[in-house]
Formats: C-alpha cells, sequence, structure tokens
C-alpha cells in the first residue's frame, strides 16, 4: 500500500481522525493524563495538514501520521494504525516516508513522543530504530508522563518520493 498525501480540505481526513480515536481508545484509563487525542478535532488535522502533512495509508485510512517539521528533526505525531492492519509493515512505511521527507527538508533527525505508561509502544518504537533521549512532564505533573524518543534520519533517498 502506498502512503498518501491529505490536503487540509480533504474529505478523508475524517477517516483519519476516526482511526485516531478509534486506535488511540485503548489507552483511556492507562494513562495519565488523558490522551491529547481527546482534543483533536477535524478543524486541528486540518490545520496540520495545512502547516506540516498529514499522511494516510489505505481507504479509508489504516494508518496514518501527522509531520510537523521543526528547525532540526522532523516530528511524527499521531501515528496511528488500525488494530486489524497491525503487523502489515504499515507503521514501517510510514517512519520510511517519514525519512524521505526530512531528508527533503535538510533534519537529521525523526522524532517522536510516547507515554510512559505504553510500554509496548515504547517495543515498537525501539524495533523501528528510535532510542529514548529524554522524559518530559506535562503540566502539573511532577513525575515524567511523556519519553521523548529519536533516531537518525536514514538515507538516502531511492526511487520516488510521495507527494513531490
Amino acid at each position: 500500500m502506498i502512503p498518501y498525501r491529505l490536503s487540509p480540505d480533504d474529505p478523508r481526513l475524517s477517516g483519519a481522525l476516526d482511526l485516531i480515536r478509534s486506535s488511540f481508545a485503548y489507552m483511556d484509563g492507562r494513562i495519565d493524563p488523558p490522551s491529547s487525542m481527546h482534543r483533536l478535532s477535524l478543524v486541528d488535522l486540518s490545520r496540520a495538514a495545512a502547516t506540516g502533512e498529514v499522511w494516510a495509508i489505505g481507504t479509508p485510512p489504516r494508518a496514518c501520521v501527522v509531520f510537523t517539521f521543526r528547525d532540526d528533526a522532523l516530528y511524527l505525531g499521531k501515528l496511528a494504525v488500525a488494530l486489524d492492519a497491525r503487523g502489515q509493515g504499515l507503521a514501517r512505511a510510514l517512519v520510511a516516508l517519514a525519512d524521505r521527507r526530512a531528508i527533503l527538508r535538510g533534519l537529521p533527525v525523526l522524532e517522536l513522543q510516547t507515554r510512559v505508561e505504553l510500554v509496548d509502544n515504547h517495543a515498537t518504537f525501539a524495533r523501528l530504530g528510535f532510542v529514548e533521549t529524554g522524559r518530559t512532564a506535562h503540566d502539573g505533573y511532577d513525575r515524567p508522563t511523556s519519553i521523548t524518543m529519536q533516531r537518525p534520519v536514514q538515507g538516502p533517498v531511492k526511487g520516488p518520493v510521495p507527494g513531490v
């Protein structure tokens, strides 16, 4: 399956939002504070597509991710894969796409955050080459609530780059 980029007015954004909500739902009751997914709206996702990039795989979306370009890294947010589509390499394909997009922007690092409590996610991201680089606390918390993970961009770009 080939990733495709969602524009700010793409009607498939609602499917990506539904996917994020359904694939993040298992976190309810497991993480504190609750996921920002609860505040994420279609307007927010459209804005993310306008200021960064939103990518998906499948129709309706079976996997998606939000790219935010920073000065020193490409940040991967809201990486989601449908429960029944896990283990098919969709997250790996989106991370490979992130590598290509980062290379085009001259960014050396991919970065993401995951919650401290989600040890299965830590293992998944480690298999994708990410390592822990720090811990942060949400406002009002005196303990770490998130783990920052990074990996060097892997290149060079080979083959066509989607969305270019």
